[in-house]
């Protein structure tokens, strides 16, 4: 069975070795496909993995050897399920491989917020602390977690474990669920709307899929309801935010500041708004990456290719 890799990189890009999907038949990978070697590549291939590589109808149409797709990620958007459907290829996803690593990543980025640590390190490099005569130095508002309300939007697996480490520091947990969800074991904790928490919690974390209904759906109206002196972070899709409006809401303040691990277009362009935007704090789509993160991701994805030779695949979204 011949099976394609075609954006393996990020994935393996060197310290997470490709053995257990190796291991199931001739294998080829790729570090990144761009779209007009697609067909090129996954000629005769019975087996496709991607992860940001969109197959589309007419790259199904164009590939008739092929007869399982399997995303090496839990997003599966890049991925034309219904084509797929249509023409009886099953397509599996990853459902959960980063949960602690992504919930640790959105702390690490509210921590830094609170105390921006990188900030402090330069400024103690640059001579900031010897020159300021003073035995204790900052520079940026310091804050403290304990006691403060974070609002979740999403209360998945990670917007779950993102609130057990926030109850951990001391802070009111409130979350939006679009579906019925069990209150957790711990306490202060509340469900509420997405308008109540923009409005009410002193930080806001994104932890949903984008879909086209909330593409865009953290816009001006929304930020403008945040109260003085909130913090927002994005670990979830760049396209649910308005840039723009992000972009305009910190120039004016509310919020004081935020952090996003990702972008609407990836790799951020030069244009992108948030590039211009004070007191923010952008890293490069990375809070998955950890290689623990990686390894469970690639014996996963070995498993829903060992799944799908057996006769019974697993974990499909379509």
């Amino acid at each position: 069975m011949k099976i394609v890799a075609l954006d393996g990189h990020t994935l393996n890009p060197g310290d997470n070795p490709w053995d257990p999907v190796a291991a199931l038949g001739d294998f080829s990978v790729y570090d990144k496909t761009p779209d007009e070697l697609v067909l090129e590549r996954a000629a005769g291939a019975q087996v496709l993995l991607t992860n940001k590589v969109p197959l589309t109808p007419a790259v199904f149409d164009a590939l008739p050897d092929l007869q399982f797709v399997s995303v090496t990620a839990t997003g599966f958007n890049v991925v034309d399920t219904e084509a797929a459907r249509a023409r009886d290829i099953p397509v599996s996803n990853i459902p959960v491989y980063g949960t602690d690593s992504v919930a640790q990543y959105a702390m690490a980025l509210l921590l830094e917020l609170c105390h921006h640590v990188g900030h402090h390190d330069n400024a103690v490099h640059q001579g900031g602390w010897k020159n300021s005569g003073y035995w204790s130095f900052w520079e940026t508002p310091l804050m403290e977690l304990a006691g403060k309300t974070i609002g979740l939007i999403g209360f998945g697996r990670i917007g779950q474990r993102v609130g057990e480490l926030a109850h951990a520091f001391g802070m009111e947990v409130w979350a939006y669920a679009p579906s019925p969800k069990d209150a957790p074991a711990y306490a202060p904790f509340a469900l509420k709307s997405v308008e109540e928490i923009f409005a009410g919690a002193d930080v806001v974390s994104l932890h949903c899929p984008q879909t086209p209904e909330n593409t865009g759906f953290v816009n001006a109206n929304l930020l403008a309801t945040m109260k003085e002196g909130a913090l927002f972070i994005n670990t979830g899709r760049g396209g649910l935010v308005d840039e723009q409006a992000l972009l305009d809401a910190l120039r004016a303040g509310t919020p004081r500041a935020a952090a996003t691990d990702v972008a609407s277009t990836e790799p951020i362009e030069n244009g992108n708004p948030l590039l211009q935007a004070p007191n923010l704090l952008i890293t490069p789509h990375m809070a998955w990456a950890t290689v623990e993160a990686r390894k469970r991701l690639m014996g996963m994805t070995a498993d829903n290719i060992k799944a799908f030779q057996d006769g019974s695949p697993i974990n499909l979204v379509n």
